[in-house]
């Protein structure tokens, strides 16, 4: 089983040792390109790169899609955020190798984060409370139009209070390609609908945050077999992260600023 894990970045930053299995991709790479990065770049070959500001992380997805082939498994983490063998030990010697990826999904189709728990809010509730609605419900109409039997885990997704988030995933070849034509398809038909040109820069990642839920709309309808795995972020930023964002949403801070 040969398996490949995606790191995605737009910036130089340490990578996992392991290079057979880890591989970087450069996002945003016209943009992002400094003097002596190496990584592999997504404006190479069928692209998107021209949206990484909206599609985030997406645009190295696209890319391994579109371009990388002869291998089993996929996956997609970020250059922040990994997912880890032990509790609390934050650093690069720490994520899943190999053997890992190959025990966990023994007899399953897909490895997913750690479910984040809302408790006192559903996974619509706490999207349209930390970006705008308008994406999110055009996306239901997208699935409506493109999708009709996917609304029924659309809506069971969206009243949920827990959801696997972030973008991050191991799946097994056929399933992700078949996920990357169904979530590029309602991606591009929100894209064609809104226009995101007066957004502000937090807010025109939305491409982004859309495929945070959808991921488990997809899992649900077509009953993909997975487990879960710790994740954790690399350092200790994230709880200044964490409790910015959390005071955006609760006070209706500008979410203009945006965190590297």
């Amino acid at each position: 089983m040969k398996v490949k894990i995606i790191v995605a970045t737009h910036k130089i930053t340490a990578m996992p040792q392991n290079k057979d299995l880890y591989m970087p991709i450069l996002v945003g790479a016209t943009k992002n390109f400094r003097e002596g990065i190496t990584f592999q770049r997504d404006d190479e070959g069928n692209n998107i790169s021209d949206k990484n500001s909206s599609y985030n992380e997406l645009t190295a997805l696209y890319w391994v899609w579109k371009n990388l082939n002869n291998v089993d498994v996929i996956g997609l983490v970020q250059y922040r955020r990994y997912f880890f063998k032990k509790f609390k030990i934050r650093n690069l010697n720490n994520v899943l190798d190999e053997s890992d990826v190959i025990h966990l999904m023994k007899n399953k189709d897909a490895i997913l984060p750690k479910k984040r728990h809302y408790y006192i809010e559903t996974n619509y509730s706490h999207y349209i409370h930390a970006h705008y609605q308008r994406p999110l419900d055009e996306a239901r109409r997208i699935i409506i139009k493109l999708y009709p039997t996917y609304l029924s885990s659309f809506d069971k997704i969206m009243s949920r209070r827990s959801a696997h988030m972030f973008n991050m995933f191991i799946m097994k070849k056929r399933y992700f390609s078949a996920y990357c034509k169904w979530l590029f398809n309602i991606l591009k038909g929100v894209e064609n609908i809104i226009d995101i040109s007066s957004y502000p820069v937090q807010e025109k990642r939305v491409f982004g945050y859309l495929s945070e839920l959808l991921l488990d709309v997809w899992i649900d309808k077509n009953n993909i077999s997975f487990c879960e795995s710790r994740w954790e972020i690399i350092g200790n930023r994230h709880i200044v992260e964490k409790a910015y964002f959390f005071m955006a949403r609760k006070f209706k801070i500008n979410k203009k600023t945006h965190f590297e």
